[in-house]
């Protein structure tokens, strides 16, 4: 009877291993690389997934300034902030955002996938996202991350 009982093995973090990786956002559509890049950071690509534990690993996004939008997005999407305050709500166009800080794009992007927990927040603080085509993870060898 012993050899037909299984149990299923759940991840901790003794158990989880974490790998850095580079994505090159030059030419690539934001929602479809945003959205390859939430599952990785939630350990969704991993054999031992467990969902009440972060299994992922280590983002590091390159050339944020050259993503690109399909359709008209670029021109009607709008991004808002509102700080709570009376007059306190702020609207941007994706161009101008684009133009003035890239990197807030895919960060919001990414953030708006994951999970809306203390869980989510803590997956969310594996993501690097820079504008150029340099990044300070060197020492941490990350290998390329192919979509």
């Amino acid at each position: 009877m012993s050899k037909l009982h299984f149990t299923t093995k759940h991840a901790n973090e003794a158990t989880v291993q974490r790998n850095w990786y580079v994505v090159d956002g030059t030419n690539q559509t934001v929602g479809r690389m945003c959205a390859r890049i939430a599952a990785v950071l939630r350990g969704k690509n991993k054999a031992y997934y467990t969902p009440h534990v972060d299994c992922g690993d280590f983002i590091v996004v390159i050339n944020a300034d050259k993503i690109q939008f399909t359709g008209q997005k670029l021109d009607q999407k709008v991004y808002e902030n509102f700080s709570g305050y009376p007059g306190g709500r702020k609207e941007e166009v994706a161009k101008d955002l684009l133009k003035r800080r890239p990197e807030v794009i895919i960060e919001r992007a990414v953030k708006g996938m994951l999970p809306k927990n203390r869980l989510g927040r803590k997956m969310y603080k594996k993501l690097f996202v820079y504008a150029g085509d340099s990044h300070p993870h060197t020492a941490q060898q990350p290998k390329e991350l192919k979509f």
